[in-house]
Parts: structure tokens; sequence; C-alpha cells
């Protein structure tokens, strides 16, 4: 699938749920969020029916976030239906790894290919800042876990805040020594449209974005800095797709109607 502006649209990101088991001072207010309604979330059968629907249409990748995707009751439910899907190639998961110890085999036996982990310093004192309610052994132990059941390459998505150089070489440090890939994620803020490219990834070169997003509340966006959204409910997912592709923009602006816990990130 081609936008106007000939990028190829191969790359579906799809937030499974809007709840998370941390609050991140750059994702979330301390008191928390207004959650949607249960009925408000896509079904694993909706969420089934569109992936099949955009790869047949060309999608080719595939990943899956939140929120935090493993406190999604049955989530490995849903990747044994998604991996299913003939012409996916690739289907993985971005997580904060607290739970990945618990569900690393079984969502590898599922058919998840790979696993994106957050993690922005290995301090034990600062990752407790950052996260409020995450306990970083948690994570080291996913990691593990993750590496083992072969959930891999494993990259490491770490947000850049005002820290030192020396936190940051050690969290390179413990990359290197971990073969994990480190992507530098800078703070992003969407209502006012700062944004930059990912160091390290694909993430935030507009001239070469290739993916739409299908949200936990069936909206379907084209771009994450966009207040554009299409929903699967009211429009159908062929329609919702057409769209979406159809109305990317060449670049992102801001967005004021959604915030990075409902969106995936």
């Amino acid at each position: 699938m081609y936008d106007r502006f000939k990028r190829n649209i191969n790359y579906l990101r799809i937030s499974v749920t809007d709840r998370c088991n941390l609050r991140c001072t750059y994702c979330m207010p301390s008191e928390g969020v207004q959650l949607m309604k249960h009925d408000d979330i896509l079904s694993f059968e909706e969420i089934e029916a569109f992936t099949r629907l955009a790869v047949k249409n060309g999608i080719t990748k595939v990943r899956l976030t939140g929120g935090e995707p493993l406190v999604r009751k049955g989530i490995v439910d849903l990747v044994k239906k998604l991996a299913k899907i003939e012409g996916l190639e690739d289907l993985s998961m971005t997580s904060n790894g607290q739970l990945l110890t618990q569900f690393a085999t079984q969502l590898k036996a599922a058919g998840l290919h790979r696993v994106n982990i957050s993690l922005d310093t290995i301090n034990t004192e600062r990752y407790c800042q950052i996260t409020r309610t995450g306990k970083i052994e948690k994570v080291f132990e996913g990691i593990e876990a993750a590496q083992q059941a072969g959930l891999t390459p494993i990259k490491i998505n770490a947000v850049l805040m005002d820290e030192s150089n020396g936190e940051i070489n050690k969290l390179k440090l413990y990359c290197n020594k971990n073969e994990l890939d480190l992507r530098f994620i800078h703070q992003m803020n969407l209502q006012t449209g700062e944004f930059s490219k990912v160091e390290g990834g694909e993430g935030g070169n507009c001239n070469r974005c290739n993916r739409i997003r299908l949200l936990a509340n069936g909206d379907v966006k084209p771009c994450l800095f966009s207040d554009l959204g299409y929903n699967i409910r009211k429009f159908g997912a062929e329609q919702s797709i057409n769209l979406a592709i159809g109305n990317k923009p060449r670049s992102g602006t801001y967005n004021e109607s959604g915030e990075f816990f409902n969106i995936g990130g």
C-alpha cells in the first residue's frame, strides 16, 4: 500500500490496551489517567480480523504495544492468532519487561518473533524514580528470559532525559555486554509537536515513515503526531485503512487528542 507521497505502508502498530503496570514520569501523571471503558476496547476477534485485512493489503510487519501489552488478559492467545496469518513476516512486541519472565516462553511458542524492552537507566534508584512503581530486577530477569526463549534480537528503548553522560555510558556498556541493541528516543510532546528521529532506529523520520496504528479503541491513525483517526467500528476496517493511508500527512504536526500511554508510542 502506497500513500500519496509514494511511501510503502507495510508496518502496523497495534495498541492492545491503554492499561499499564508502571507510571513513567514522561508518559502519565502521578495520579493516573482516565482509562477506556472495557466495551470501548477492541476484542481479540476484531483485532485479528483487522490485521488479516491489513496483511492482505500489504502489511508485512506488526508490533503489539499498549499501555503494557502483557497486562491484557489472554495476550498469548492473540499472539497465536496473529502468528497464523499468512503473509505476516514479522510479529513483535514492545514491553516494559516487568512481566516478561512469566510470559517469554509462552510468547515464543505462540509465534512472537522478538521484543523491544523499555529501559531508560540501569541505576536502581533512578529507575524507581522514572517508573514510580517499577522494579528494575524484573526487567533484567525479563531480558534474560526473552533471550533464553529466543525472542531476539532484543532492542532496548531508552528515553533520553537530563542524565549525565556517565549514566548513558553505563547503559551502553550493559547493552554491549548482554548483546542488546540500544536505541535512544528523545523526549517528545504530542501537543506541541516536538519530536525527532530515534537514534539507532527509523522512528521519527517522516520521509521514510511506513506505518499506521490501530489504537485499543479501534481508531486507525496515519500518524502519531496528528489528530487524524478513523474508527473501524464506524467506518469498517477496509475504509478505515484506506482513509488513514489516503490522508497520511507528509510529516507530523501535533496531536491534541491522544497521549503516549494509549497510542502505543
